[in-house]
């Protein structure tokens, strides 16, 4: 098997993470937000030896972090019903995302898929609550990030 080269980031589900990672990540969240006055106190409380916070604390971060002042690429299904992508517009509008490219396909069966890249440094809410609320407009079926620059 190679190796990965240095800077390959990998986006990864909760799920499919060892627990460890994720309980780095709240450490740092502890730690940033005043709740732990100490690593030692934190990695108490989360439940991880000192030593693997160590390991990975400048090495995995929330998505929403990583994403902050890049760009991003989302897909979308939809059903193909008049302004129903203009309601996608306007809550990435709402969320001040930055809206760099649009590519909608013809729609198929009444359903169009589209790609919009879009700029995060401005976000007013972190990406995944955007993607939340771009899920629950009317005519949208599905939002995946497709990735991160």
């Amino acid at each position: 098997m190679m190796k990965s080269e240095k800077n390959t980031y990998y986006l990864v589900h909760t799920s499919a993470m060892p627990e460890v990672l994720e309980k780095t990540v709240q450490v740092n969240e502890m730690l940033s937000r005043g709740e732990a006055k100490t690593i030692y106190e934190a990695v108490e409380k989360v439940g991880i030896s000192r030593s693997a916070y160590y390991k990975y604390r400048n090495h995995v971060f929330p998505f929403y972090e990583m994403g902050k002042g890049r760009i991003i690429t989302i897909a979308l299904v939809m059903d193909h019903i008049a302004g129903c992508l203009m309601a996608v517009l306007k809550e990435i509008a709402r969320v001040q995302g930055s809206i760099v490219t649009i590519n909608q396909n013809i729609p198929y069966l009444q359903v169009a898929n589209a790609t919009i890249s879009l700029e995060t440094k401005d976000l007013i809410v972190h990406v995944e609550e955007m993607i939340k609320n771009l899920q629950v407009i009317e005519g949208v079926r599905e939002v995946k990030i497709m990735g991160n620059d």
